[in-house]
């Protein structure tokens, strides 16, 4: 028996009985007398602690022979916090293989963007999560697979080589073996209510979970208050943006329900569907725990009072990391309006048009190789900001610089810092919402350092800075709070 690393048999055990859907994601309970693995709060009966135990991981339920829970839907719970909240190999590795990365590279692939050995990268994912990466992949393959039997009209070889499946016939065995199911039966499971399909081809409408309680104002209102003309607009109460993909493009529109965040994609080709998934939910935080983050942010008690009034705060963060460094050094020193009014007039320049038939999405956001092609001198900015900018998008598109899922945090700092015109505000506010690092912090911003004298709180970088030592590891979640004391459009959901 593999156990969670992160809690023990006697907390399991309090989970499973008492239903608790915080923990769903965390770990998996696998139930000896029925060969079935489901969620903490899976609905039915609880078995005895006898007949339980635990993994943490589905893949690593399926690697010891146990199937799916109907009930439950355990391969649709949201993702575990710990892979968003660390940066060592393992937490970097999960990110990179629910991106797409096995599927795409193979494991070879996967152990080069880390810099380790394939041997290492399988030992210590086979240690924490007791499955290793073909079978963690295959398992988000299983899921993909589930999701677009129920809810398109594709014929099954297609939604098989869409999932990542090599085969009509590994499709086949590892839906069999993972849900007890066939392919088509799994379809005639779908209520009469949900018939699959959608009018548009290449659409699917679908529900992307959440641990509650999650406040949608800042995270909806941040993403629609600095959106870029052409590529981002809030319409019709969803948050709308297109997607630049492995395979291809997408337009993703997404609207907070209470429940759940309403999620319709449009794709180019359906192989990008897991990995744009994926990335929607890193942008919306969507795997994070509110209830630990909130927990140790009330410990403070000038922060507590804004924790009870909005719990649930997310930090908003992005679909492609390069974009938004660029974005960032756009925003230096000017006003929201101003960024936006930049980063347009390079959409539509030099991004790749798309046609959007419901709404007014225009284009790709630039690539670094086509925005370091540029003339620097059509440009309106200073001139120190225009190295800045030259700089960074060079080293981006040669490689030189790397920004994605699997940066090493303290080393994209390091290299970022480097940079000419790379101060420490610009530095943090990347590791924020690009890199995702949940301890991110902004001593030096205007609006915090506002927000923190209003509230009594030191308001000198270096005075806030100690005192928010004991928000760690979730200065970058104080940060929203900070920054939700102020009127800005960035802190309400658009109407």
């Amino acid at each position: 028996m593999q156990t969670a690393t992160h809690l023990d048999r006697e907390h399991c055990v309090r989970a499973v009985q008492s239903k608790d859907a915080r923990f769903d994601g965390w770990f998996y309970t696998a139930v000896l007398t029925t060969g079935i693995y489901c969620r903490p709060s899976c609905p039915v009966v609880p078995p005895k602690p006898r007949n339980m135990t635990f993994y943490p991981s589905a893949a690593a339920c399926q690697q010891a022979g146990f199937r799916a829970c109907k009930r439950c839907r355990p391969d649709t719970s949201p993702g575990s916090p710990e892979w968003n909240q660390r940066a060592d190999l393992v937490a970097r590795a999960m990110r990179l293989i629910t991106d797409g990365v096995v599927d795409r590279e193979g494991v070879p692939g996967l152990a080069a963007r880390l810099g380790y050995s394939t041997r290492q990268v399988e030992r210590q994912l086979l240690a924490e999560l007791g499955a290793g990466p073909l079978a963690l992949a295959r398992a988000q393959r299983a899921q993909t697979a589930r999701l677009l039997i129920e809810t398109t009209a594709l014929p099954m070889a297609e939604i098989a080589f869409a999932a990542g499946f090599s085969s009509i016939r590994a499709f086949n065995d590892t839906v069999r073996e993972v849900f007890a199911l066939s392919p088509s039966e799994l379809r005639r499971r779908v209520p009469a209510g949900r018939a699959p399909g959608d009018s548009t081809p290449g659409t699917l409408s679908l529900r992307l979970p959440f641990r509650a309680p999650l406040n949608p104002g800042n995270l909806f209102g941040h993403l629609a208050a600095t959106a870029v003309p052409g590529v981002e607009e809030w319409r019709n109460g969803a948050y709308r943006r297109t997607l630049r993909l492995p395979y291809g493009h997408g337009i993703v529109a997404l609207g907070p329900r209470p429940d759940h965040v309403a999620c319709r994609l449009t794709l180019s080709d359906l192989r990008d569907l897991a990995v744009a998934i994926s990335r929607c939910r890193r942008m919306l935080d969507l795997d994070a725990d509110p209830v630990a983050v909130d927990d140790r942010l009330r410990t403070d008690p000038l922060l507590a009072p804004l924790v009870e009034k909005a719990p649930g705060r997310r930090v908003p963060r992005t679909v492609d990391e390069a974009e938004f460094a660029v974005r960032a050094v756009l925003g230096q020193q000017v006003s929201t309006a101003a960024a936006r009014t930049h980063a347009a007039r390079l959409v539509t320049a030099h991004g790749k048009p798309l046609d959007d038939p419901e709404g007014g999405l225009t284009h790709l956001f630039p690539s670094p190789g086509a925005l370091a092609a540029l003339d620097p001198e059509t440009l309106a900015m200073p001139r120190t900001r225009r190295t800045t900018f030259t700089t960074l998008v060079g080293q981006l598109a040669d490689g030189t610089l790397h920004l994605g899922v699997e940066s090493d945090w303290a080393e994209a700092r390091a290299r970022l810092l480097a940079l000419p015109g790379f101060g420490p505000w610009t530095v943090d506010v990347i590791a924020m919402r690009a890199l995702g690092d949940p301890d991110a912090f902004l001593p030096t911003d205007l609006g915090i350092r506002r927000a923190a004298g209003e509230l009594g709180l030191p308001s000198t970088p270096a005075a806030l800075t100690a005192r928010a030592e004991a928000w760690r590891p979730w200065r970058a979640y104080a940060v929203q709070y900070l920054w939700a004391t102020d009127s800005h459009p960035v802190n309400f959901l658009p109407v």
